[in-house]
């Protein structure tokens, strides 16, 4: 049976593989509402645009004469997608539980992250809002701070 591999979009702009047998049997999965973000469960799934795929490994294989190994091991197949689907949703939810274990200073971020930097309150992990020009200052000063994706936090979901 031939594949076809699709590159995905959700709508949050997460972007991946899809398998199918074909356009088809994509719209007709994606009509249905049967693709999912495999990162943020999304199911507003659109197919990009992307370039052709082509095998050039139809040649000899220099050493030894002979066709080159059928290259079955990098196509997934049903099982394994659903493994690696399963993975990408724990290692999900084990960071929304991490985020939603950190504090929320909401817009004292800046000033709670200085504080800890220069040692002038206990390292916890903290959550909030910065303006441009904060995430700057704290760049240049040496802070170390991650932005986070709003669908990692739980209170910004509506």
């Amino acid at each position: 049976m031939s594949m076809k591999v699709f590159d995905l979009q959700c709508s949050h702009g997460h972007v991946f593989e899809g398998w199918f047998r074909g356009a088809q049997a994509y719209e007709e999965q994606r009509d249905r509402g049967l693709l999912t973000c495999p990162v943020c469960a999304d199911t507003n799934v659109e197919r990009k645009i992307s370039a052709a795929r082509l095998n050039m490994g139809r040649g000899l294989a220099p050493e030894s004469g002979q066709p080159p190994a059928q290259q079955h091991a990098s196509r997934p197949n049903e099982s394994e997608v659903a493994t690696l689907t399963g993975m990408q949703a724990k290692w999900l939810a084990h960071l929304q539980e991490v985020v939603k274990r950190a504090e929320n200073v909401g817009d004292q971020f800046a000033s709670e992250a200085r504080k800890m930097h220069k040692g002038e309150t206990e390292e916890r992990s903290i959550r909030g809002t910065a303006t441009e020009k904060e995430k700057r200052e704290l760049a240049e000063e040496g802070v170390n701070v991650l932005p986070l994706p709003d669908f990692l936090d739980d209170s910004q979901r509506h």
